[in-house]
């Protein structure tokens, strides 16, 4: 099977001041996803067709699968008429210790790695960022600036989210876009990965509101601050507090507000 293209062609019937007529809009693919460490799937997530290399390897960072890209062997992405299977290869150590983590989590509950641990991986601790870097307002305005004119297939369909990744010396170092707004950070962590990007030296930029899993998430990509355009969650502010990162929602041309750590935004 070929890939497929992230984008299609709809002809809807447009309405505009109350008179019908034809219509033509880019929408965005959406396709199931199978994540497959060690042959074996880990979860199957619904996901924009593009990208999927730095997804499989964002998700298994991100998600604990693997603690760094070096533990992981190689990565392969099968098309099927079904959709996708994005295929990593551990090394041999860190294999090892997914397979007993399978075998215990398993247990008589029989549904995996949603069983016995679920509930207290849903709120787990979340990594602890560095410190080190400052920020201004108008660093952070460039950042806005910068990550909308690079989305190509929010452009085109208006209808996914993105994650872009910001340097001071570098402007927009890289964007990832999907259909969920958790896949598109996942795809971003995978391409700094690949890339050897450090995580402390920029900011992240999310189109999307600021749940407790896209900060969880950040936090493992080491990112000392995150700039969304959206609000945050309670839960996602004291993770946040807890994993010592600056957070800064309702951010637009105008302004943006800072909810924690601020002392690492300056004027």
């Amino acid at each position: 099977m070929t890939p497929a293209d992230p984008v299609a062609r709809s002809a809807p019937e447009r309405w505009r001041d109350g008179e019908v007529g034809p219509g033509a809009r880019d929408i965005p693919e959406e396709t199931a996803v199978a994540l497959v460490h060690d042959a074996t799937t880990t979860a199957v997530m619904m996901a924009t067709p593009a990208d999927l290399a730095d997804f499989a390897i964002g998700f298994s960072l991100t998600e604990g699968v693997v603690a760094a890209v070096g533990e992981i062997r190689d990565v392969e992405v099968v098309w099927t008429p079904l959709g996708a299977e994005a295929r990593v290869w551990l090394q041999a150590e860190r294999g090892a210790a997914l397979t007993a983590r399978r075998r215990r989590l398993a247990g008589p509950t029989g549904c995996g790695l949603c069983g016995v641990d679920s509930l207290a991986e849903a709120v787990r601790a979340p990594a602890r960022v560095g410190e080190g870097l400052s920020v201004t307002y108008a660093q952070v305005q460039a950042a806005l600036a910068a990550l909308q004119p690079a989305q190509a297939l929010g452009g085109r369909t208006r209808a996914v989210h993105a994650a872009g990744w910001w340097t001071p010396a570098q402007g927009l170092v890289a964007v990832r876009e999907d259909v969920g707004r958790h896949n598109a950070l996942d795809k971003l962590v995978g391409a700094l990965a690949r890339s050897g990007a450090p995580g402390a030296e920029g900011l992240l930029v999310l189109t999307s509101r600021i749940s407790v899993e896209m900060v969880q998430k950040a936090a493992v990509l080491g990112a000392q601050v995150l700039v969304a355009i959206s609000a945050p969650t309670a839960l996602a502010v004291r993770t946040a507090e807890a994993a010592g990162m600056t957070l800064i929602g309702v951010a637009r041309d105008d302004g943006f507000e800072v909810f924690t750590r601020p002392d690492r935004v300056a004027p």
